[in-house]
């Protein structure tokens, strides 16, 4: 055992390593009290995370300025906000139970059912594959790294995975039931991707949540057990419930106000409660103010991801002097050969959005640069790179 009663800290181990058994083992024991708070970092995050939260030991090596955890704090996930610098989200074993029991359930999966995960444990979403296999009495399969047709052997039952992934699955026209449960997340699928996995057999269950609600808290837009959602004045989405993480690693973020209203935690999502299911519309900080009006920038990717010659999109706000920002897509071309032209994607806009949302600026690239959580990296399509 880990505790000392005469020092309430708990040492936090950085485990620098892909997912494997090891990494398996050290979650268990992080979980049950038997080991010390763990800090999964991939390898090549590893510099800036170490530096900027100062895990006790990297890889079993005591560091001279670690500090530790608090006693109730199993897990510390590192994440960044748009601003790409590190911070640790805080995760008690008692949060991450209740997420990964509330997701069972609501999946109704069974004990001994496996997990595949083949996302990086350094990001919740892999992370909660490997607690809700522990819950299960099931050994996880775990992968390196993302292979299609590894992926389609695997054996196992359930799976989490980011749109990309279900994208490659997709243009293999594999026989998709072959799990139980896809659960996806992390990012908006492109419009027509849940129609065509569920046409190749597979059961989608679309995932919302983040680090600081121990991953996926809200099912196809319904509330996990005991997790209750509000929308406040400020339109943001609000989550309250035993899910919710502890603090951050340091203090809060220097973000001008606390991530707490009371007992709900304020995200930093915009959306929308109709019937008790929730819609998100996009993130407060991809808001584009341009010419004196805001425009939320996931509400243009929704509509030119429908246009036939683009294959993916973004949009992010750039400066411009006389606009204040520029509504920019950045567009992978369904033909390379045969590009849209800024003015196509203008007038597809204006017919279903309002004037001042239509694209001003138009960048073609071959791909979309994106985070290993799979999420597109807005941060570096901001700066032009």
């Amino acid at each position: 055992m880990w505790r000392n009663p005469s020092h309430p800290d708990r040492p936090l181990h950085a485990i620098v390593q892909p997912p494997g058994p090891a990494l398996f083992r050290a979650v268990r024991d992080a979980l049950s009290g038997e080991g010390p708070a763990v800090l999964p970092l991939a390898p090549g995050q590893s510099g800036s995370a170490v530096a900027a939260l100062r895990p006790t030991h990297v890889d079993g090596v005591l560091q001279s300025d670690g500090t530790g955890v608090p006693a109730d704090v199993a897990v510390v996930i590192a994440t960044s906000g748009s601003t790409g610098a590190p911070k640790g989200v805080l995760l008690s074993a008692t949060a991450l139970h209740a997420s990964a029991t509330a997701s069972l359930r609501r999946l109704e999966a069974a004990k001994g059912e496996r997990w595949l995960c083949c996302l990086p444990v350094s990001h919740v979403s892999g992370l909660q594959v490997l607690v809700r296999a522990l819950l299960s009495d099931s050994e996880p399969i775990i992968h390196a790294g993302f292979d299609p047709r590894e992926v389609l052997r695997s054996g196992a039952d359930h799976v989490s995975l980011v749109p990309t992934q279900l994208h490659r699955l997709v243009e293999l026209g594999a026989d998709l039931s072959v799990f139980r449960t896809i659960l996806l997340g992390g990012a908006a699928a492109r419009p027509g991707l849940l129609e065509q996995a569920r046409d190749l057999g597979a059961r989608v269950v679309t995932t919302y949540g983040m680090s600081e609600t121990c991953g996926g808290c809200v099912y196809d837009g319904q509330p996990l057990y005991n997790v209750d959602l509000k929308i406040g004045d400020d339109g943001l989405i609000r989550i309250a419930g035993p899910v919710l993480f502890s603090g951050y690693r340091f203090g809060e973020p220097d973000n001008g106000a606390g991530p707490f209203d009371g007992g709900w935690f304020r995200t930093s999502d915009l959306g929308e409660l109709t019937g008790g299911r929730l819609r998100v519309l996009g993130r407060a900080d991809d808001v584009i103010n341009t010419g004196g009006e805001k425009v939320v920038a996931a509400a243009v990717v929704t509509v030119l991801a429908t246009h036939p010659e683009v294959a993916e999109v973004a949009v992010v706000g750039t400066p411009d002097p006389e606009w204040g920002e520029l509504v920019t897509a950045v567009v992978v071309p369904a033909n390379p050969d045969t590009p849209p032209a800024l003015s196509q994607l203008r007038a597809y806009c204006r017919d279903r959005l309002p004037p001042h949302a239509a694209p001003r600026d138009l960048r073609l690239v071959p791909q979309l640069p994106l985070l290993p959580n799979g999420k597109t990296d807005l941060v570096r399509l901001r700066a032009g790179t």
